[in-house]
Formats: C-alpha cells, sequence, structure tokens
C-alpha cells in the first residue's frame, strides 16, 4: 500500500520514516486561518482532517494519507507560529516559566476512510531572560514553529517538564500514529515478527 505524508515538515518525515521506510510527500496547501472562537483542540483537529482530505483527493484512493498539525496552547488560547521577530518575543515571554500545552492531531485517510487522532503533552519552560530570548530569536530554529521554539533544538534547554509524548511535540506522536498504521494494516517492518 502506498503511503503519503501530507507535508513538507522534515521533522515529521524523519519521524514518519522510524516507523514506514518507503512513503511520498505531498504537501497539502490549506487555508489554517483560526475560526472564530475556535478551541485549540477543536482547531488542530479540523486543520489535520482538512491536510488529509486535500491531500487524498489529489492521490490515487488505495493510497493511505498521514496529516498533522501542531498547535501549543496557552490558558486555552492559540499560539501559534510566529509573524516576525516581536512575535516571536512576546510568544516565548509568555511561556516562559510556566506550563502549556502541545497538541499534535494526526488525521489518516484512505478513501473514505478516515480515523483522526489527538495527542496533548503538557511542556514547562524555566524562566527565560530577554538576553536568552534574543540569543534564541538570532538562530534559525523559531521560525515556522508554532510557539516560536523547536523542543529538539537549543530550546530543549528551556524545558523543565514534559508530560506526554516527546515525539508528539516534535510534530508527530509515534506511538499513536504506529496505532493507527495498524488500524489500516499496516506495521513496521521491524515489528512484523512481534506481530506474528
Amino acid at each position: 500500500m502506498d503511503v503519503i505524508l501530507a507535508s513538507a515538515s522534515p521533522r515529521r518525515k524523519a519521524l514518519l520514516g522510524l516507523l514506514w521506510h518507503q512513503f511520498s510527500s505531498l504537501p497539502a496547501d490549506i487555508d489554517e486561518s483560526v475560526l472564530p472562537q475556535e478551541l485549540p483542540q477543536t482547531y488542530v483537529s479540523r486543520v489535520a482532517r482538512e491536510k488529509a482530505r486535500v491531500c487524498a483527493e489529489r492521490t490515487q484512493d488505495h493510497a493511505l494519507v498521514l496529516a498533522a498539525d501542531t498547535t501549543i496552547s496557552l490558558d486555552e488560547h492559540i499560539v501559534g507560529k510566529p509573524v516576525d521577530y516581536d512575535h516571536a518575543k512576546t510568544i516565548l515571554r509568555s511561556l516562559s516559566g510556566r506550563e502549556h500545552q502541545v497538541l499534535t492531531a494526526v488525521s489518516a485517510r484512505r478513501g473514505e476512510l478516515c480515523k483522526d487522532i489527538l495527542v496533548a503533552s503538557t511542556v514547562t519552560f524555566t524562566t527565560l531572560s530577554d538576553d536568552l530570548i534574543e540569543s534564541y530569536l538570532a538562530t534559525d530554529e523559531p521560525w515556522d514553529k508554532a510557539g516560536a521554539y523547536a523542543i529538539q533544538g537549543r530550546a530543549g534547554s528551556f524545558v523543565t517538564r514534559i508530560e506526554g509524548s516527546y515525539s508528539a511535540v516534535v510534530g508527530l506522536p509515534l506511538a499513536e500514529t504506529r496505532e493507527l498504521l495498524a488500524f489500516f494494516g499496516l506495521a513496521p517492518d521491524w515489528a512484523l515478527s512481534i506481530d506474528d
């Protein structure tokens, strides 16, 4: 069965590659605007489903499409990707010394069959000085990332605690994605002997 990842994210590609070696990447260009009064959980699930739907419409029916989206929730408000330097600085100041939720939704679709998951992880940041924030913003890491940080990079040094799935915070929850693949009859080749 063909597997298509509806993403150009190198992080998601690397994570999916741990579960399934042969897949293609087909980014789904959709409007990711937040709807009025949309809750973070609703938003991230809707965007993942829409990515999967759009990608599936452009491919053959027998292919399995996997799409994911990640957002940050702080006090039930969506913290998106920074639009500029000042916005990124404001985001990181708001996360400093606090915990926030990282929500990653994954939608799997083959033909009309669709199955979704939502993984919530709680991340706690140490207190970040302005100097530290400015030093981090001088790197290329914060841009095009929800919450203006990449936990797998330098910002990992900001994290004092994580409850939940580390891989979900990076962008694709491995345990839950493996279960989604299994739902569609796919198992990682290194796990075939275990499941027999």
